[in-house]
């Protein structure tokens, strides 16, 4: 693997933990429910980068595409779950 996608993949995995580390504290300083909303898909799209970098950089023997996968289809149903519920809400 090459050092720019491995540069590629940790930036991205710092970008989404960054952008769920500033909507959280956003949401404890207005208490928007869909902030919250916003951080758990992000927290979930990091925790899928991390598994991108671990499956393609550091554990190379082990296949986490399904997993990989099933992140980022639950990072999106949350938000869209977040989406239709502050909707209903409002």
């Amino acid at each position: 693997m090459s050092g720019a996608k491995a540069a590629i993949y940790l930036l991205c995995l710092l970008a989404s933990a960054g952008c769920a580390a500033l909507l959280i504290r956003s949401y404890v300083q207005t208490g928007a429910r869909l902030l919250l909303w916003s951080a758990a898909c992000f927290i979930l799209l990091a925790f899928n980068n991390f598994l991108v970098v671990l499956d393609l950089l550091v554990i190379e023997s082990i296949d986490f595409t399904v997993v990989r996968r099933l992140t980022a289809l639950a990072a999106v149903c949350v938000l869209v779950f977040g989406f239709i519920w502050e909707t209903d809400e409002s």
